[in-house]
């Protein structure tokens, strides 16, 4: 299974969009450990969104093109559709 998921930061009130091939707890738990990059400014970040998808290559795709819209609003609108 391949993840396409949003993260968000209280502190930093930031979101980081990514995709992983890991199952999604293990990725999360390397967001939150010492590391170098931009989740790295944080240790509040919690999964708000994600995507499930058989194909590595349609999770980059669709990080790709969250990431185009460089919209916080379209961004929430996607988490909030969700609830």
């Amino acid at each position: 299974m391949f993840y396409f998921y949003i993260l968000h930061s209280k502190l930093t009130d930031k979101f980081y969009v990514g995709h992983t091939s890991e199952p999604l707890e293990e990725r999360h738990r390397k967001h939150l450990s010492n590391h170098s990059g931009f989740t790295s400014k944080a240790k509040d970040w919690i999964v708000v969104y994600f995507e499930e998808y058989n194909d590595k290559s349609v999770a980059y795709k669709r990080e790709m093109e969250v990431k185009k819209w460089k919209s916080r609003i379209r961004i929430e609108k996607l988490i909030s559709s969700t609830g």
